[in-house]
C-alpha cells in the first residue's frame, strides 16, 4: 500500500494505458464504472435527487461518464458543469458530447454570474470539480460554491479527492475545500487523506481498484506506506515452538508516582501481553502493592517513596520503556537525566520522559540510537517546536528523526511512525481510543516488541497497527467508543493477534 504523489499517480495513468493498450478515454470509463457500482450498490435504484458537479478537466470528465451511466440506470441526476476555465480536457469533452447524446436538460453551464444551484436536504452531491491535480488557488466564485455545497444538507461525495484539497503541498486555503462524507479514490491512498489537518475534509475513505499498472506501483519510489493488515503481517515473527521465556527477552516498564500507579501499571499489562517472556516494573514505593496485585505476572523493583529518584535495574534488560506516569518532579528529572547518560539499550520514551526531555533539551544528546519516542501532538510540539501545516510538522519530525537516528511515533486518529525520511500511516484504530491510558497501553506493547528482538521500526509499526486493532476489537464486540477504557485495549491484544495471523477459535459445528 505504496502512498504516490501527484505526478506518480499520473505516471501509473500513463504506463496503464501504454502497457494495457487502451485510450485514456477508456482508463476514464473503467473508472467513472466503478464508482457507479459504488454508488449504485448504496442507493439501490432510489429516487434519491443525485447532483453532479464537475470541473472541465479529467476529474469533470469522471463526473460526465458517472451522470451518463447513472441516468442510463433510471436515476434521478442534475449535471453541472463548473466553468472555471476555457480549457477543457479531451476526455472530459467527449464524455460531455455523449451524455447530451442521451437526454435533454443537457448537464448546466456555472460560472461567475451564475445562482447557486438548489440543493434539497437529503439529497446526495457527487463533487468531481477538481483531481488531483489542483496546484493553484481557485476562483471566488468557486470557493462560494464548495461553501454553497458544504452549508447544503445533503451527502456529498467525493471522486478521487476533495475538491480544492492539495495532494503534495500544504492547502493555502482550507475554508475552500470540499468537506465530503465519503472520498471515492483510485486505487493508491493519498497523504492528505492521513494527515490531522486535512483527513477531517475525505471523511470515511475507499479505494477503488481500477486496473493500473500494478508493476509501475510497485517500482514507484515512495517513502510513505499505509500500514493495512497484510503490511503488518510482513512484519509479525510467529513463535516458535521450542522455546522457552528466555526467548522472548526480558522487558522493564519504568514511570509512576504517588497518584499515577495505574499508568504503568496499564503499560507493564500490555507489555506482558505482546508476548515478552518476562517484564520487569521499575516504580516508586508508594506503587508497590497495587501493581504486584494487579499485575501478579510482572516483577517489580522500586525506588523512591512517591516519585523515581534513582533508574538503574540490576540487569541489563533487553528494551526498556519509560515516561508513563513518572511525573516531572526534581527527583523525576534528576533521576532520567543520570538515567540517560548512562545507559545504551533501546529505549521506548513516552509521556512524562517526553516532558522532562522537552524542558531540559541538552538530555535529546543523549537518547540512544534508534530508540523509540511516542509523543501526542502537545508532546510533540515540545519537542520540536510549532508548525504552520502538516507538511512542515512531518519535514520537523523527520529532521529530528534524523539528527538522533530515532523513531517517532506520531499518535493521532491515523498515527504516523517515522524514521528519517521513512513515513507508515497507521489505518487501524477508532475515536473511542481517545481516553486516558491509550498512550500507556501503546507504549508497553512496543516495549514488549522490542524485547522480543523486533526492529524498533517494525517494533513501532506493529505495536501501533496492533493497538489500533484491539482498540477495533473492543468497540466492535463489547464497547462502544464513549464507554472504551484503556483496560479494553489490553484484554483485545490477544485476540488483535488471533485478528492478524487468522487464527480463530472454533465453534463446535466446525469441522477442522
Amino acid at each position: 500500500m505504496k502512498i504516490l504523489t501527484a505526478k506518480q499517480v499520473y505516471e501509473a495513468d500513463k504506463a496503464t494505458v501504454d502497457k494495457q493498450a487502451i485510450t485514456p478515454l477508456a482508463l476514464m470509463e473503467r473508472a467513472a464504472t466503478k464508482v457507479f457500482q459504488w454508488i449504485d450498490e448504496q442507493l439501490k435504484q432510489s429516487t434519491t435527487p443525485i447532483y453532479i458537479f464537475c470541473g472541465i478537466g479529467n476529474n469533470g470528465g469522471d463526473g460526465m461518464a458517472l451522470g451518463r451511466m447513472l441516468i442510463e440506470k433510471g436515476y434521478n441526476v442534475t449535471c453541472f458543469i463548473v466553468n472555471y476555465s476555457d480549457k477543457r480536457s479531451k476526455c472530459f469533452l467527449i464524455n460531455y458530447g455523449r451524455i447530451k447524446e442521451i437526454r435533454r436538460p443537457w448537464p448546466e453551464l456555472l460560472d461567475d454570474q451564475s445562482d447557486l444551484p438548489q440543493l434539497p436536504t437529503g439529497a446526495l452531491v457527487v463533487d468531481c470539480i477538481f483531481g488531483i491535480g489542483l496546484n493553484r488557488p481557485m476562483a471566488d466564485w468557486v470557493k462560494k460554491l464548495i461553501q454553497h455545497i458544504n452549508s447544503s444538507k445533503t451527502f456529498v461525495l467525493s471522486v478521487d479527492v476533495p475538491s480544492g484539497l492539495f495532494v503534495d503541498a500544504p492547502t493555502p486555503d482550507l475554508d475552500a475545500v470540499i468537506r465530503a462524507g465519503h472520498t471515492l479514490s483510485f486505487q493508491v491512498p493519498k497523504l492528505v487523506f492521513y494527515l490531522p489537518q486535512t483527513a477531517p475534509f475525505t471523511g470515511d475513505v475507499s479505494l477503488l481498484d481500477i486496473g493500473l499498472d500494478i508493476a509501475t506501483i510497485g517500482s514507484a519510489n515512495s517513502n510513505a506506506t499505509l500500514v493495512t493488515k497484510s503490511v503488518a503481517q510482513s512484519l509479525y515473527r510467529p513463535r516458535k515452538k521450542f522455546s522457552h521465556k528466555g526467548t522472548y527477552g526480558h522487558a522493564v516498564i519504568v514511570g509512576g508516582s504517588y497518584g499515577m500507579i495505574g499508568a504503568v501499571s496499564l503499560s507493564t499489562q500490555a507489555c506482558l501481553r505482546s508476548g515478552v517472556g518476562k517484564v520487569t516494573a521499575l516504580i516508586p514505593e508508594c506503587g508497590y502493592h497495587s501493581l504486584q496485585t494487579a499485575v501478579p505476572e510482572a516483577m517489580v523493583a522500586t525506588s523512591g517513596t512517591n516519585t523515581l529518584d534513582k533508574i538503574a535495574p540490576s540487569f541489563t534488560p533487553d528494551a526498556l520503556g519509560i515516561g508513563c506516569g513518572m511525573g516531572t518532579s526534581t527527583a523525576a528529572t534528576t533521576a532520567l537525566t543520570y538515567f540517560l547518560k548512562n545507559t545504551t539499550i533501546p529505549l521506548v520514551i513516552d509521556a512524562d520522559a517526553l516532558n522532562n526531555m522537552a524542558a531540559h533539551k541538552e538530555l535529546y544528546a543523549h537518547i540512544p540510537k534508534t530508540s523509540i519516542l511516542t509523543p501526542h501532538i502537545g508532546e510533540l510540539k515540545r519537542l520540536v517546536g510549532e508548525w504552520k501545516n502538516d507538511f512542515e510538522m512531518l519535514d520537523k519530525v523527520q529532521a529530528f528523526s534524523k539528527k538522533h537516528d530515532i523513531v517517532i511515533v506520531v499518535k493521532n486518529s491515523y498515527t504516523l511512525t517515522v524514521y528519517k525520511e521513512l513515513l507508515y500511516v497507521n489505518s487501524s484504530g477508532n475515536h473511542g481510543m481517545a481516553t486516558a491510558g491509550s498512550g500507556d497501553v501503546l507504549a508497553g506493547l512496543i516495549t514488549g516488541l522490542l524485547a522480543q528482538g523486533y526492529a524498533s521500526l517494525q517494533a513501532a509499526t506493529l505495536g501501533v497497527y496492533l493497538h489500533g486493532i484491539a482498540g477495533d476489537l473492543a468497540v466492535g464486540e463489547t464497547t462502544a467508543p464513549e464507554s472504551l477504557i484503556a483496560r479494553d485495549l489490553v484484554h483485545h491484544i490477544g485476540q488483535a493477534y488471533r485478528w492478524l495471523t487468522n487464527v480463530y477459535p472454533q465453534k463446535n459445528n466446525q469441522k477442522e
